[in-house]
């Protein structure tokens, strides 16, 4: 099996020994792949390219919107050689961060098992109530820093950037950050805020980069609160391509079991999560069910 990962970073301070740990996982849990890595390194210009090795290239990159617009700049330069792989790799140096458990599940009858399916595979978090996002009301998305999807679904995304215009959504004005007719609902815009600074949105987790708002990190706070709708709309995205978003903990779960030719492919995400072998998550959806909260409920960019 032939995998791309796409690996992205800011340089190498804040994570110094990620992709050492990523390049573990791979060789401990999915010693089958033949693997080639491509780092994006916002750290280094656009144009930037360094080959460390046949499998290893380092390129610059664009942090405009951070991570996703940091691998468009990889999707170019793999262009069409992204069809002589089985699954694209999505990874963030921040992938070890928060909840992790999922991370030890992921094994060669997983990756198998999505190979040539419409299905994106990673970990799937959820908020206690659905958001709305422009015109999509959600309640779940796709964890971002560490994922995997065939070819096919990853290049009818065009993009991985769904958002980028900043006017439609900040102010400008760090006490009330969001323009009061910003196509967000009161209670996402709470979820963001209250997670970029350090609180709890209310599943016993906070982000580990949390910061005060004030004028000085205005920027900064407008770029997270960015990232955290592109990772958003990029589940609703696929989604909306009919691409199935898979849970980790649920396929690994089904596929413990003997069940490889009976996964029900179709299952909710709700369902899913209600049915994984650990870390299971009862979430709110109908009247009478109750919001349960999780260690694996924070996200590094919470969003549905």
């Amino acid at each position: 099996m032939r995998i791309a990962t796409i690996f992205l970073r800011h340089g190498t301070q804040k994570f110094p020994n990620s992709q050492a740990r990523m390049d573990e996982m791979f060789l401990q849990q999915m010693p089958e792949v033949q693997h080639e890595t491509v780092i994006v390194d916002t750290m280094h210009p656009l144009g930037h390219l360094e080959r460390v090795s046949s499998v290893l290239t380092v390129l610059g990159g664009d942090n405009r919107f951070s991570e996703f617009s940091a691998a468009d700049v990889a999707l170019s330069w793999i262009g069409d050689r992204i069809w002589s792989y089985d699954l694209v790799h999505l990874a963030t140096a921040a992938f070890h961060t928060l909840y992790v458990g999922y991370l030890e599940r992921f094994d060669m009858r997983m990756l198998r098992a999505i190979v040539g399916k419409p299905a994106c595979l990673g970990h799937i978090d959820c908020y206690n109530e659905s958001i709305r996002l422009l015109s999509y009301h959600s309640q779940h998305w796709l964890r971002t820093s560490f994922l995997f999807l065939p070819p096919a679904e990853l290049k009818a995304l065009a993009s991985l950037v769904s958002f980028s215009d900043r006017s439609r959504i900040f102010s400008g004005n760090p006490e009330q950050p969001f323009r009061p007719d910003a196509p967000l609902s009161e209670n996402y815009r709470r979820y963001i805020y209250d997670w970029l600074t350090g609180g709890d949105i209310g599943q016993g987790v906070t982000w580990h980069s949390g910061f005060t708002l004030t004028r000085e990190t205005l920027p900064e706070f407008e770029r997270k609160a960015l990232a955290i709708l592109n990772e958003h709309l990029l589940a609703i995205r696929l989604r909306a391509l009919g691409c199935r978003v898979v849970d980790t903990t649920w396929l690994w779960t089904q596929l413990s079991r003997g069940e490889e030719n009976d996964v029900n492919w179709t299952l909710g995400w709700r369902e899913q999560l209600a049915t994984r072998a650990v870390d299971a998550l009862i979430v709110r959806g109908t009247p009478g069910q109750t919001a349960a909260s999780s260690a694996s409920a924070g996200a590094e960019n919470p969003v549905s």
